[in-house]
């Protein structure tokens, strides 16, 4: 089945195009080193997240994102762990939050290793294609933005969640509780793109 997040326009030979592979080259590059923590927690810990409710991941998802943000504003950490483990964190977090959506919460490691890196991947391709389409209609303004503000950015998509989780879900008008988790993945992976690759 098609995704609604298809990535579906190409500009060949362009500017565009251009910096269009660059970003696609620098997010998957980004998707390669947070897979790669995620597999390795994986190996350590199984998949005992699997017990918990999605309420509970955007708490922790808060909880990052509010260290992040305390640390932009003091300008300095208590914690010898910079806010990069941070940002992957929020990603991780997010894409288990999309499985419990999907799978629904489990007292039992019900999934196979295989089954739970497919899963990632596929919600992780699913943040790119939606990065995809906003970015030809935003036209990369993120790469103007201050890392601050995406922080603040991820915080407003943690209150929204938590209001539609408190409100069981139901929005009005608002879309649900997984495209703000997709969105989340996507501004962390902006603020790690500029820590990796923006070294001015």
């Amino acid at each position: 089945m098609q995704s609604k997040y298809t990535f579906n326009f190409y500009f060949y030979g362009s500017k565009q195009d251009n910096t269009m592979e660059k970003t696609i080259q620098q997010y998957d590059h980004v998707i390669a080193i947070c897979k790669d923590i995620f597999t390795k927690k994986m190996i350590d810990y199984g998949i005992a997240w699997r017990i918990l409710r999605p309420s509970s991941l955007t708490d922790q998802i808060y909880i990052k994102a509010q260290r992040i943000r305390s640390i932009e504003m003091k300008g300095e950490m208590k914690v010898d762990e910079g806010i990069r483990p941070e940002y992957i964190g929020i990603i991780n977090y997010c894409i288990m939050a999309l499985i419990q959506l999907k799978k629904g919460i489990s007292d039992d490691e019900d999934l196979s290793k295989e089954e739970t890196a497919k899963l990632y991947v596929h919600h992780f391709n699913e943040a790119k294609n939606l990065m995809l389409n906003k970015n030809h209609d935003y036209d990369e303004a993120w790469r103007q933005m201050r890392i601050s503000s995406i922080t603040d950015l991820i915080l407003q998509k943690i209150k929204r969640t938590k209001k539609i989780e408190d409100n069981a879900g139901q929005t009005i008008i608002s879309e649900g509780i997984d495209a703000n988790y997709l969105d989340m993945i996507n501004y962390a992976v902006f603020a790690l793109i500029k820590l990796e690759f923006d070294k001015h």
